[in-house]
């Protein structure tokens, strides 16, 4: 005998912690290429950095009379800090990472009162504070791995990220890297062609050698969510494209000095920022026009800084400029109400 399901038939509605689980999935290949090409400190920063948001989370909650379970169990605490831990050098010292997550989730989240009201994407936000504050730092990464002059047991990573204690005969100088951008940044710098670069071993067949792979997996994960329905096409297309054109412009005007625009998606966190950061619910555009302009001009000034600016990946402060824009775009991009039209005279 059938059982039949009386009405009314209507799908479920996304919840907050279904769409954040689909995040966290779609992250999974691309953490997987970095902890293959960067070592185990992808993963201690990942634990440390969940513990510390999670505990800042309910901490707020408790302040506010509250129950820490409301807050954790969407899952948004635990996104910021893995797309965090993600952008962070993997050998980040921990209290650096404790100050971050203490920034993203009182600060920028709770501060302005929790989901669905901070203005800023609490992750980039505390990137770029620790960036501006620390920037040695956030800008020592480790060689990738089929470059490193030594391979970092757990151990050794552990010791590295709580103590700052190098194993034996190394020093920094040894271990890490310019990352791609900061290689091609500063090579252009000193008036080098973009043939003479290419030479440099960090350079593998589109982008930066390893970096490109973790792209790679970053896009998967993206199609991911965007066959899930997760988000929608609107920014991470948009964003690409206008990164794309701009540096495709640039390069047909002169090859040797800027470089071919696949370099510029898969050397940087162009892949992760279009799919998984600008994209962001809370702080991004909500219409379909306004999401076109946000991800355009994101992309546009990307390329911008890039170039010309003083950070050679610039994925951060071009996501929060738009965030701060976001509201604007959204006001004058609404679409027409049924039924209202122009008067007629």
């Amino acid at each position: 005998m059938k059982t039949i399901i009386s009405s009314p038939h209507v799908p479920r509605v996304n919840r907050v912690d279904r769409i954040m689980l689909d995040v966290l999935l779609a992250l999974v290949p691309g953490m997987l290429a970095m902890t293959w090409f960067f070592g185990w400190g992808l993963l201690i920063n990942l634990v440390l950095a969940v513990t510390f948001a999670v505990v800042a989370e309910a901490a707020v909650m408790l302040a506010r009379g509250r129950s820490p379970l409301i807050a954790i169990g969407d899952l948004s605490a635990v996104v910021t800090a893995v797309l965090f831990a993600i952008s962070v050098p993997p050998m980040l010292p921990w209290w650096l990472t404790l100050l971050g997550m203490v920034f993203a989730i009182v600060l920028v989240k709770q501060l302005y009162g929790g989901m669905g009201y901070n203005p800023f994407n609490p992750a980039m936000a505390a990137y770029v504070f620790l960036l501006i504050s620390y920037p040695i730092a956030m800008t020592t990464w480790l060689a990738p791995g089929m470059l490193a002059e030594h391979s970092f047991t757990f151990m050794e990573s552990l010791r590295l990220i709580l103590d700052g204690t190098l194993p034996a005969g190394l020093d920094w100088d040894a271990i890490s890297s310019a990352t791609p951008l900061d290689e091609m940044r500063g090579k252009l710098d000193l008036h080098l062609t973009i043939d003479e670069i290419r030479h440099s071993p960090l350079w593998g067949y589109v982008g930066g050698r390893g970096w490109e792979w973790i792209a790679f997996w970053f896009l998967a994960g993206g199609i991911y969510l965007l066959w899930r329905r997760t988000i929608t096409w609107h920014i991470p297309v948009s964003m690409l494209l206008a990164l794309a054109i701009c540096s495709g412009i640039f390069w047909s005007l002169d090859p040797q000095t800027h470089p071919f625009p696949a370099f510029h998606l898969f050397s940087g966190a162009a892949i992760l920022g279009a799919f998984f950061i600008a994209t962001d619910p809370v702080t991004a555009c909500t219409t379909r026009q306004g999401q076109l302009i946000f991800g355009a001009i994101i992309g546009i000034t990307v390329f911008a800084i890039r170039t010309w600016g003083g950070y050679p990946d610039a994925v951060a402060f071009a996501v929060l400029l738009m965030n701060i824009a976001a509201p604007t775009i959204d006001y004058y991009t609404q679409p027409r109400v049924f039924g209202h039209g122009r008067e007629h005279r």
